[in-house]
């Protein structure tokens, strides 16, 4: 079966077929429809593309090498690798993944044997958001980091969560609600300079909770730096706070965090929300197990392996082009309403 029937079938030109099923119909407009029958046509003959012969025509083999820490087994960032397969099903390519559990060698190796495979760009991508040393090689072709910074000067473009305007959101949810005094921060803070070793996220949902409080003209209580962000430091934190005067909300910045202070809280005898109320960040499947279940602010992780291709394969077409692209892609976190913030009366 050759291409030539495909398009016969589907009632398109040879070109377009090759276009559609090479994955560059959005790129190039093509229509869904013109798409939808072409594929399904494919489908129904059987056809398969030669991509070794069109890789060694068109210099593209339509593969995508990602390479992680510890995304690839860990339940609790799996979706980030649905989401980069999705994007790069849609767009025609295949995913090739591999882990390094963090070592730098075997970073570098991966990124080798990736480029040895020729594939047409890289994803580098780490399980918390953080800065990242940026394994020899891998701007060699185009690449992006997917949740990492670089931790020197790099061209590598990075795909981050919009952790600034998380902290905004949490921030303008609780003040939202009513509160006004009595809120402690648990996981960082006061200063910028009191969060956990190389943590990107705890400095910039602090940046974007110090903004919500400023506009609003509300100075927290309290924030308490906690180094590992387990149950069991927001557990000691809250009982801390409890030894003084009782909070009216905690902002907790992570979800496990918030764990930890519904215990604390429980065992002093004090409902939430109603005596207190707590917002969390990420989403942890934890969350949806708490009673009530827990308000938080949500990694949007399908979305962030998603956009990680996205921007990949748009570097590959522009640097054909222009040679230039953006430094820095943001990805929206959405607050996750639950039932642990409560609307105090006026």
């Amino acid at each position: 079966m050759t291409l030539a029937d495909v398009a016969a079938a589907s009632g398109v030109s040879s070109t377009t077929a090759s276009l559609i099923l090479s994955g560059r119909a959005r790129e190039l407009r093509i229509s869904e429809e013109a798409e939808r029958r072409v594929r399904a046509n494919a489908q129904e003959l059987g056809y398969r593309r030669n991509t070794l012969s069109v890789g060694l025509r068109t210099g593209r083999t339509q593969t995508i090498g990602f390479v992680s820490d510890t995304v690839a087994s860990s339940g609790l960032a799996g979706n980030m690798i649905k989401g980069a397969v999705d994007a790069a099903h849609r767009r025609g390519f295949m995913l090739f993944v591999g882990e390094s559990g963090g070592d730098p060698e075997v970073e570098r190796a991966l990124v080798e044997a990736m480029h040895d495979r020729r594939v047409d760009g890289i994803v580098f991508a780490a399980m918390y958001t953080r800065s990242v040393a940026v394994p020899e090689g891998l701007g060699d072709g185009p690449a992006v980091l997917l949740n990492a910074v670089p931790a020197s000067r790099s061209t590598v473009p990075s795909v981050l969560p919009d952790e600034v305007r998380a902290g905004r959101s949490a921030g303008r949810a609780i003040l939202g609600a009513g509160h006004r005094s009595g809120i402690h921060l648990i996981g960082a803070g006061p200063d910028l300079d009191d969060i956990p070793p190389n943590s990107v996220a705890a400095v910039e949902r602090l940046i974007g909770l110090r903004q919500a409080f400023a506009e609003a003209g509300v100075e927290p209580a309290g924030a308490h730096r906690c180094p590992k962000w387990m149950p069991e430091d927001g557990y000691e934190t809250t009982r801390a706070i409890l030894r003084g005067h009782r909070p009216e909300a905690l902002v907790c910045f992570n979800d496990r965090l918030a764990f930890g202070a519904y215990q604390a809280l429980g065992e002093a005898g004090l409902s939430v929300p109603d005596d207190v109320s707590v917002i969390g960040f990420d989403d942890h499947p934890i969350a949806s197990w708490m009673r009530p279940r827990l308000t938080t602010v949500a990694l949007p992780h399908h979305e962030l392996g998603a956009r990680a291709v996205d921007v990949l394969l748009d570097l590959f077409e522009r640097r054909r082009r222009t040679g230039r692209a953006p430094a820095v892609h943001r990805v929206p976190m959405p607050l996750r309403e639950g039932g642990s913030v409560r609307v105090r009366s006026s």
